[in-house]
């Protein structure tokens, strides 16, 4: 935080309180999104169902994958 010189009136007084309480709430406020799992998970959900190209990339290589491995143990 930055130091302040003390205030000259009650008026001056009251816009610093006006000022810090605004800081802090937007402090709380970005800390709350920062820790908020729930909507960065949906968030990047609605990003990847945008891209149906990338999405059908990864089943399919998911798919892929599991078929080699199954083919595999059968050799």
């Amino acid at each position: 935080m930055t130091k302040t010189p003390p205030p000259q009136s009650q008026d001056e007084l009251e816009r610093q309180i006006a000022q810090q309480r605004e800081e802090l709430a937007n402090t709380v406020d970005a800390l709350q999104a920062k820790f908020d799992v729930k909507a960065k998970a949906k968030h990047k959900a609605g990003e990847l169902r945008q891209q149906p190209v990338l999405v059908g990339g990864v089943a399919f290589a998911a798919i892929a994958l599991v078929a080699l491995v199954i083919w595999r143990r059968r050799r």
